[in-house]
């Protein structure tokens, strides 16, 4: 199991929980933004964490959290990672995973398992630019098919999309918009530039606020609840 990463408690990254969060690496994706871009470029570089170290941290600190975040790189890649949430669950502990969606065989197994409280679905850009994420084909079908589960799903979710100057455009939010029509919740994220994969986007600057402004106005059109963060 390729876990590259601990951490035991944040209040940031499951809506209304304190969670420890666990990071996979490695990814399908090769996102110029990433902002760990580490995990998904050499994760080796990093030794294994071990699983029982994790479980009894775990175990330690059931008494004052919530959950736990599967985060990564992409966690779906790992075959373990559905052994791995079945420990977790097994503690009392809830379950926030973060994805791409581009494993939607994995997701759905989840799902159906009753493993995930909450999710939150990395919609990067309009589908037909996806290609622009990857030096090699990216499976259009498996992404409309993992999003199809979340929107016929029961449980708690969040698509969320960083708006990245030149991938992210008025033009990329009505398509995308349109693929996740009817959704409960989009959130829309401002592009933090610092520790992007893509070393030139590093100096790039940000989108002005008012633009996220009018994108969540175009969003709002699509879905129940558009949530606007770091403006």
């Amino acid at each position: 199991m390729k876990i590259k990463g601990f951490q035991g408690t944040s209040l940031l990254d499951f809506p209304g929980r304190i969670a420890s969060l666990v990071f996979f690496g490695g990814c399908n994706l090769t996102c110029p933004f990433c902002h760990n871009p580490t995990l998904v470029l050499d994760p080796d570089q990093y030794p294994d964490y071990p699983v029982a170290e994790i479980l009894t941290e775990l175990e330690n600190r059931r008494t004052f959290i919530d959950g736990v975040v599967i985060s990564g790189g992409e966690p779906t890649l790992d075959p373990e990672c559905i052994n791995l949430m079945r420990e977790i669950k097994a503690l009392g502990l809830q379950i926030k995973l973060d994805t791409n969606g581009l494993r939607p065989d994995r997701m759905e197994r989840m799902l159906t398992d009753g493993l995930i409280d909450y999710l939150a679905f990395d919609l990067k850009t309009a589908p037909a630019r996806y290609g622009e994420l990857h030096t090699a084909p990216v499976d259009l079908n498996a992404l409309h098919r993992a999003i199809a589960l979340v929107l016929n799903s029961n449980i708690d979710y969040e698509f969320r999309s960083t708006c990245v100057p030149g991938l992210v455009e008025a033009a990329d939010i009505e398509a995308m918009g349109a693929a996740v029509s009817g959704a409960r919740r989009w959130a829309l994220q401002q592009f933090v530039p610092d520790h992007s994969l893509d070393t030139n986007l590093r100096q790039h600057p940000p989108l002005d606020d008012s633009i996220l402004q009018s994108y969540a106005v175009s969003a709002r059109r699509y879905v129940g609840e558009v949530l606007l963060r770091g403006v």
